[in-house]
This record gives structure tokens, sequence and C-alpha cells, in this order.
């Protein structure tokens, strides 16, 4: 068993860690959110566990975790949910840095520095927060700053959003919105998406901006009307920002594949592409097209098939050489209201993993509900959330809105769960009702060699309860 001592974190002070006592009867017993968080009940199952509720380290990929909890505070933690580490960060977003990308430096990360009131959150519809990002940074393991963006950028603030990634040339791309109008819309502004290279310096050598290749998408001149005639200024909603890297396809001569290129989504507009970094052009797209689903059914399950209705996806990426699947698109298939015109999702229906070959445009494998012997709808997430491929086969999911982190084998078993305690409170505009809410945005699995030798950690197996007989105490006592 590895003791695990308290670290000074990037905030200059220990991080609360329970008792070995108390960690047992937290992941033995359930927790009463509702006395914790002063909320009377919140309106899903209000009484759950949190933090680490199963584990078996002699299957999961056993490894460190980076989310960001609505404590804004980006956390690593090992897999029995010990905190390892802490850094600040002032919205949801925290990305760890490969060490190959960024000259063999160990635990950095990407964090959102500062927020501001800024120009366009007024344009969506219900938009809660009315806070623009003004300066996103890179952090070390100390939490010093040792790159920043924000003061350079077009407006004087980087107003990054979702997503960012060091590249091989010392460069970072940077996912941002830009408030301008563009001919032909119904919105007189609209909250476009933009892609800044920024150099170390702090400077953009580089930008594309997505209205500029609506031609390119793949929409019919019918969609085209519709997404120029949008109701919200939001029109494509890109959520997803990522270097293709090296792969298979691109050593074989697809030169749409170029390790260099980008890869994004659009949750709203239902596509993926791929741009090439020399000339801008969309070279490789799946979607917005894809076959109807019944409204009443359940998507196919068998594999392989032809990608079937992808709906608001998350997280698209070209799974990395020298892991299982190297070269195939994974990617978080959300089943949410998204697309011009909105696309038929099934009823009853939950979200899906799916690993896509990009070459045939077929589903390999996937991850529902089902997979793990329950219902459509017991995995389901209908915005945010990620998926990440794992050296042992196994695959890492962030099913986002409710918190849920968890592994699963090639065959759906659940290896390691965890659920998020950190939540973040606050008050209804309209009820004046205390709110608590513990979604994840985006969880990363983090190897244990992205930080110094001898980082503590431990790996002890988590066993849950029976739920069908699993009671409070005093549950079903007689008086």
């Amino acid at each position: 068993m590895t003791q695990i001592k308290p670290s000074v974190t990037a905030r200059g002070r220990k991080p609360n860690r329970p008792s070995r006592k108390s960690q047992a009867w937290q992941q033995a017993a359930l927790i009463v959110l509702g006395t914790a968080l002063s909320v009377s009940a919140l309106s899903g199952p209000s009484v759950f566990p949190t933090g680490t509720t199963r584990y078996d380290p002699g299957k999961a990929y056993n490894s460190f975790v980076l989310f960001s909890g609505g404590d804004n505070i980006a956390h690593l933690i090992d897999l029995n949910g010990n905190s390892v580490h802490e850094w600040p960060d002032a919205a949801s977003h925290s990305t760890l840095i490969n060490p190959a990308v960024n000259g063999g430096k160990l635990g950095h990360v990407f964090v959102t520095q500062e927020t501001t009131e800024g120009k366009g959150t007024d344009l969506v519809p219900g938009q809660v927060s009315k806070k623009i990002t003004k300066t996103i940074a890179e952090l070390d393991w100390d939490g010093k700053t040792v790159w920043s963006f924000g003061d350079k950028a077009p407006g004087g603030a980087a107003q990054q959003h979702h997503d960012w990634a060091r590249l091989p040339n010392g460069n970072t791309v940077v996912l941002a919105n830009l408030v301008h109008p563009v001919k032909g819309f119904k919105q007189p502004q609209v909250l476009d998406d933009v892609i800044y290279e920024v150099n170390p310096a702090g400077e953009v050598v580089w930008k594309w901006i997505a209205s500029e290749h609506l031609q390119e998408f793949g929409f019919t001149p019918a969609e085209l009307k519709l997404v120029r005639n949008a109701e919200i200024a939001d029109y494509l909603h890109v959520n997803n920002l990522k270097v293709v890297g090296p792969n298979r396809w691109y050593a074989a001569g697809d030169q749409r594949f170029h390790p260099d290129n980008l890869l994004i989504d659009a949750r709203n507009a239902n596509f993926i592409i791929i741009i090439d970094r020399k000339t801008g052009k969309v070279v490789w797209n799946l979607g917005p097209h894809y076959p109807a689903a019944s409204i009443e059914e359940q998507l196919a399950r068998k594999v392989p098939r032809p990608v079937d209705q992808i709906s608001a996806q998350h997280d698209a990426h070209i799974i990395p050489e020298g892991l299982p699947g190297a070269g195939n698109l994974l990617v978080f298939d959300n089943q949410g209201i998204a697309g011009y015109p909105p696309a038929p999702v099934p009823r009853t229906g939950g979200s899906r993993v799916l690993e896509i070959d990009p070459i045939k445009k077929e589903i390999v494998w996937q991850y529902t509900g089902e997979s793990s012997g329950g219902p459509s709808w017991s995995f389901r997430s209908t915005h945010i959330s990620a998926a990440r491929r794992l050296p042992n086969g196994n695959t890492f999911i962030d099913e986002g809105q409710s918190g849920r982190l968890f592994q699963v084998t090639s065959d759906g078993d659940i290896v390691w769960e965890y659920i998020n305690p950190y939540f973040r409170t606050g008050k209804d505009a309209v009820t004046g009702r205390a709110t608590a809410n513990n979604a994840v945005y985006r969880g990363q699995p983090v190897p244990y060699d992205w930080v110094s030798a001898g980082t503590p950690h431990s790996e002890n197996p988590v066993a849950p309860p029976d739920l069908t007989k699993f009671r409070l105490p005093m549950a079903g006592n007689k008086p």
C-alpha cells in the first residue's frame, strides 16, 4: 500500500484529504448532498456517493486524471480519488501539455487565468455567464506562469473557449470567439469561431475564421439558408480543436491527414472536419449528413457499419500512434439536439462513444449504456463530455453532465468509476433557490510519467455495494 503524503499545491496550501477511515466510509456509504451543499434536494437523484465508487486495479489502466471542478480548481487525482496536485483555473477547460511537444517539461497545464465582462455573451439566448476569457496561461507544476495569451489578442482579450493545443514548433493553437458582422446572416453580428496560432511571445501569427469557409462544410444550399438564418449568433459552436498528429494514413500517402493539420467539430452543425494548415481549406469531413435513425428505436449496435446519425458531438480526435485503434477517429456522440435542420435522434436513446475508420467512414467499435448491461438512456450526456483511448485498450469516458468519469474495457466492463465531488453552487436567477452542479466539461487520463518520478499515488481496489440491498442507515427500520 502506498502512503500518500500531503504536498503543497499551486495555491499555496495543502489539499484537504480525508483520513483512510473516512475514505472507506465515503466509499461504502452514501453522501447526503442536501446537507453538504445546503440544498434541500437536487432535481435528479439527490443522494449518491462521490469520489471513487469502483476500481479494479488489475483491469484498469492505472494513471492520474486531470479535470476542473466547480470550485475553479484543476484537480490531478489518482484513481482512488486522492488529490495529488491542484492549479487555479478560472473556467473549466484545464488541459495537460504533452512533454513531447513542450521541451520535455513535466507537469505543465493550460488554464484560464482571468475572465472579464465581454462582448458577445448577450448574443446567446439564455446565456448564464456573462464573462469571456481575458487571459489563458501555461502553468508549471508549482503554479508559475510560463506563457500567457490575452493582452496581445485581437481586442485585448483571448476570448478562448473550449480548447487549445501546443504545437511541436513551440507555438500554441487557440480556439476562440470572434464577434463580427457576416454578410448574408440574419443576425447583425455572429459569435464566430476562430483559430489563432500564437507564438511564445503571445503574438498571433496565423488565423482561421469559420465563416470564411461555409461553402466547405458540406451543407446543401437549403441547409446554408438555415445556417444563415439561425436564431442564435453561435451558429456553429465549435467545441473542439485537436492537432491531427502522426498517423498511418499520412504515412501511407494520404495528405489529408498531415500531422500538422487541425481537426475541429461543430456541436450545433453536426460535422467534424480536418483543416489543411497550409491552405486553410477543409480537406476531410464527417457529416453534416448521416443515414437517418428511427425516432422510436435505438440506433443499431452491430459493428462494423456505416456511420449513422451523430448529433451534438464532442472531443473528436485521431487516436495517437502507439495506442490500440491508432489512426481511427474517437468521438463522444452526445445525441443531443443539433443540426440544420435539427437531426432526428431516438426519443429514448442515450449517448455513444464511437471509434470510426476515417477512410471507410465506418463505426468499428462503440460504447453505449447497453454495453455495460443497462438501458440506452443509462449513459447520457446531451452536451459537454469526452472520451480517450488508453494504452491497455480500455477507454476513458467523461459523462460530463453527471460529473461521472469512468473506464471501460473493449467489452464494456466498467473497471473504474469516479463521481466529481467538487460542486459549483449558486442561486437560480428565476426562483432564487440554491443550486448545485457537479458537471465536468473534460476529464483526461494522465500517465504517471507526466509528473516527476516518485509522485505518490495509490492503487487500492474499491468494490461497489449491491445496489438492490444498499440502504441509508435507519431507512428501512421501524420506529
